[in-house]
């Protein structure tokens, strides 16, 4: 899933569609959304945030 995410979703927008999944997963009593989707969008989150933090950790 995370292979399909990085290939499709362009660098930018991968922080925000992590960032909306984390947004719905806590609204995860409700019927449709899940708590499934807090662990799915940090992880799409991290495609981005990791190696940038892995960079900026180099620089010092």
């Amino acid at each position: 899933m995370l292979v399909r995410i990085r290939a499709r979703v362009p660098p930018g927008m991968r922080v925000v569609v992590g960032f909306i999944l984390v947004c719905f997963g806590i609204l995860g009593f409700l019927p449709i959304l899940g708590f499934w989707m807090i662990p799915l969008g940090i992880a799409v989150m991290m495609l981005d945030i990791g190696p940038a933090w892995r960079r900026f950790k180099n620089r010092r």
